[in-house]
């Protein structure tokens, strides 16, 4: 059965973890991901990368206070496919439900 919204880019639970909290908000520092996500800095480029490669999410790069950082915001594009992606999730979940 093939679920219509269903997305294997976001599926992967560190990329529907940065959606999730990127959703509510405007844009999150990089560091924000990484304290509440709890992976390493390395795993969380790579998997903002393939968020960027796909069109989910923007990177920016800037400073503040003088030191070097990077903000992530969903795209408009992004924030539908996770919206889809998660109605799909639902409706998996119900099929448990009988």
């Amino acid at each position: 059965m093939k679920l219509r919204g269903f997305d294997a880019v976001i599926h992967a639970p560190s990329r529907l973890q940065i959606c999730a909290l990127l959703t509510p908000l405007e844009e999150a520092e990089f560091q924000l991901l990484r304290e509440n996500i709890g992976i390493s800095d390395s795993v969380l480029s790579k998997q903002v990368k393939q968020l960027e490669n796909a069109g989910y999410v923007e990177v920016r790069k800037g400073a503040a206070n003088g030191r070097p950082r990077t903000w992530i915001r969903l795209t408009g594009r992004g924030r539908k496919a996770f919206v889809a992606h998660v109605a799909a999730l639902r409706e998996i979940a119900a099929l448990a439900e009988g």
